[in-house]
Formats: C-alpha cells, sequence, structure tokens
C-alpha cells in the first residue's frame, strides 16, 4: 500500500470535519474520494499531503509517517493546483521550470508539456491559455517532478464537457503509466469511468468503499426509470406505482427506482394518458443505476445539494 490511514480525525469548532475515517490506496491505482462540498475529502487530503495536520489518527505514505516526515514526502508525491494560484505573466515553460526548480528531482518541460498536450502553448503567457488548458497546466505541475503518487483535488470543476472529457484522457495516460493517482471529485460520471476503487465521504465519514461496479451490484437491483415532465406531477404519485422503490426529482427530471420495470413503465404511460400529459413526457428511457443513484440511496441527497 502506498497510503494508509488510519482513525484519521479533524475538528473545526463543533465540527467533525473528518470523523474517524481509515482506508488504504493501493500502487499504481485510480483511488477516487466522492462527495459533496464541505464533506470532508479536501480536508483529508491536506492532511494526507503534509499541509493540515491532524487532530488524531495515524497516517503514512511510501511507508513514512506524513506527521514526522513531511518533507521528504512532499519531494515524492505532486499536487495539483487549481488554476486561480498559477502566476498570469509567465508562460507554461517558464511555471515548469519554476516548480521543477523546487524538486531534488524534475522532468524537463518539454516532456511534460508534451505528456498534457500542452507543447504548442509552451510560449503563451497563463493568462492568454483557455480554461482547459490551464487546467491542464495545473495537472502538468503536479507532475514535474515525476511524483509516485499525484493528488488532483476536483480537476475538472468549472470544465464545459469536451474540456472535462479531455482532461480525462489525460488521467487516463498517467493510470496507463502506472502512476497512483488520488482523485477527488464531486462528478461521478468522471469517477465511474477513471477509477478502480472510490471511497463515498459524507458529513466526515467513510460511507462506502469499493470498485464503482461492485458497490452498485452490491446496493442496487433496480433499475432506473428516467423522464422529463413539465409540470413535474407529486412524488407520491410516482410513489404508488407497482414496483417503485424510490423517486426523485430534480425539476422537471424525474428518476424512478423499480424492481419491477414492464409493470412500471406500463403504469407511467398509463397515468400519462389518463392526464393528457403525453406530450409533455419526454426522453422516458431505463438505464442501470449509477453511482449518483447509490449517493442518493446512502444519503438521501444528491452529490451537487
Amino acid at each position: 500500500m502506498v497510503i494508509e490511514v488510519e482513525q484519521l480525525v479533524k475538528t473545526y469548532g463543533p465540527v467533525r470535519a473528518v470523523d474517524g475515517i481509515s482506508f488504504e490506496v493501493k500502487k499504481g491505482e485510480v483511488f477516487g474520494m466522492l462527495g459533496p462540498n464541505g464533506a470532508g475529502k479536501t480536508t483529508t487530503v491536506e492532511i494526507i499531503e503534509g499541509l493540515r495536520q491532524a487532530d488524531s489518527g495515524r497516517v503514512t505514505v511510501l511507508g513514512m509517517d506524513v506527521a514526522k516526515v513531511p518533507a521528504r514526502i512532499k519531494q515524492k508525491i505532486g499536487i495539483q493546483l487549481q488554476a486561480p494560484s498559477l502566476l498570469p505573466l509567465l508562460t507554461t515553460e517558464e511555471i515548469l521550470n519554476l516548480f521543477g526548480g523546487l524538486y531534488e528531482h524534475s522532468l524537463p518541460p518539454g516532456e511534460v508539456l508534451e505528456l498534457l498536450s500542452l507543447t504548442e502553448s509552451r510560449k503563451v503567457m497563463v493568462k492568454n491559455l483557455s480554461g482547459g488548458q490551464q487546467q491542464r497546466l495545473s495537472v502538468a505541475m503536479a507532475m514535474v517532478n515525476d511524483p509516485e503518487i499525484a493528488f488532483l483535488d476536483e480537476p475538472t470543476t468549472g470544465l464545459d464537457p469536451q474540456a472535462r472529457r479531455g482532461l480525462w484522457t489525460v488521467i487516463e495516460e498517467m493510470s496507463a503509466r502506472k502512476k497512483t493517482i488520488f482523485l477527488t471529485t464531486h462528478y461521478m460520471e468522471e469517477a465511474e469511468r477513471l477509477c478502480d476503487r472510490v471511497a463515498i465521504i459524507d458529513h466526515g465519514k467513510i460511507i462506502a468503499l469499493g470498485t464503482p461496479q461492485e458497490l452498485i451490484r452490491n446496493h442496487f437491483e433496480e433499475k432506473a426509470i428516467q423522464f422529463f415532465l413539465e409540470p413535474p406531477q407529486p412524488q407520491d404519485v410516482w410513489r404508488a406505482l407497482p414496483g417503485v422503490t424510490n423517486v426523485a426529482q430534480d425539476e422537471s427530471e424525474t428518476v424512478i427506482y423499480s424492481d419491477s420495470i414492464p409493470a412500471t413503465m406500463s403504469a407511467i404511460l398509463k397515468y400519462a394518458e389518463q392526464h393528457d400529459l403525453t406530450r409533455e413526457l419526454k426522453d422516458l428511457h431505463v438505464r442501470e443505476a449509477s453511482l449518483e443513484d447509490l449517493f442518493l440511496k446512502l444519503t438521501g441527497r444528491k452529490i451537487r445539494e
């Protein structure tokens, strides 16, 4: 194991931001920590990185105790910085030279720029980069010392879908190079695509841990029926239909969880016909349960609430 966390606790006044959590990260895996803002994931990561002290518990990284030798650990890990922290008047190449000089060992800037598809922007000042390019540069800064573990803290937040998928490809390429990646995110689709294992954290506690597939399989026998309907109907209408185990609504979007799809689908269509809502019923389809569904089932709320 390259990271071992044992009974970690961190409090801020009366709030237990991290509440006695324990987990391990294996060498070469993409490990995701998922949770809404305020769940405790950023505090946990900062303690592992040696940037914040725990109240109690023990953390080892690459066999070293973070509380005792944080400087040695920082030479062997990479930490992704958010775009607002970048120096706007330096070029991408100058940024990597600057940060590379902080480490005992660093990669040539050209090699890192190529890895992050930034070669054509090597002479471009940071202020002139697009949002997606700035995010890739922040990841490049985490890779400049060729770290054994890269910590990426919500690296795709604020990106449009195309830029987000571009950065996913970069992370997949890093994984193919056998880098250990610790990824925090609140995008469940991102976690399902990238992560070998995930820990779902809420109110400072880990409430589920495993591969995305096994977590979904262990918690769901139902499938999801999803549709848009305007005006939305009361949840009690859908909960009364045959086979329904749970209902979630977000404005005009409705998700119904059912263990008897044919019966539930038939009842939905019959209700729409009886109430003259057939034309308003849009994008009706059945899908497998996802990590987003799992989080809702375990916590009673969506991850971005």
